[in-house]
């Protein structure tokens, strides 16, 4: 984990699982703003001059990742032009990926943002086995264990997903795309226009 205002002395570059960027409130609460998976990288804050952090990381899904002090960074970003382009594409990619997650939390209802997370889970997972509790989907998604809780056994009734002890399995992707909201695809298609690798299927 790298907590809110601390030091930015190293870039972290997914080779696989899911680093989650969540906003802390004064008390203590937090809320998901956006994902970050093997398309991206932590700390491209540095992009724009910044040396603390102005967030919160947290490991979602546990994988590898590179790990490269920030002053490597920049000296890649101003000497290597196609470097600095990937993590360009990747910024305007998650910063449009936090705009649609905050219209999302206001417009959609608890079902749909569940799925949506779920399949974005999914898509960085390459597996339909999610090593994750219910107390981290209420969470990240920013509600009570009991709406969680109503939330997947509705997906549950519908054949969608299987829930066992720390771990959620989808069971039907495409169900599970039908009873997400279109911020699912949108995310997805904003990814795949800036980072056209992003997703192998």
């Amino acid at each position: 984990m790298v907590d809110a205002d601390t030091s930015l002395d190293y870039v972290y570059f997914p080779d696989s699982g899911v680093i989650s960027v969540v906003a802390v409130y004064p008390d203590g609460a937090i809320i998901e703003m956006a994902t970050i998976g093997r398309e991206g990288s932590t700390g491209f804050q540095s992009f724009f001059g910044a040396k603390m952090s102005s967030v919160r990381l947290l490991v979602q899904l546990p994988g590898t990742a590179a790990k490269m002090p920030r002053k490597t960074f920049l000296r890649a970003i101003e000497t290597i032009p196609v470097f600095r382009s990937l993590i360009a594409a990747h910024v305007h990619a998650f910063l449009e990926q936090v705009m649609i997650s905050a219209g999302c939390n206001g417009a959609h209802n608890l079902k749909q943002r569940l799925a949506r997370w779920l399949l974005m889970m999914r898509d960085r997972n390459d597996g339909d086995t999610l090593a994750i509790t219910q107390d981290l989907l209420a969470e990240m998604l920013g509600v009570q264990r009991p709406s969680i809780t109503n939330a997947i056994h509705t997906l549950e009734r519908a054949k969608l997903i299987a829930c066992g002890r720390r771990r959620v399995t989808i069971l039907d992707r495409d169900g599970l795309i039908g009873a997400s909201c279109e911020c699912y695809s949108l995310n997805r298609a904003r990814f795949s226009q800036h980072l056209p690798k992003t997703y192998s299927n």
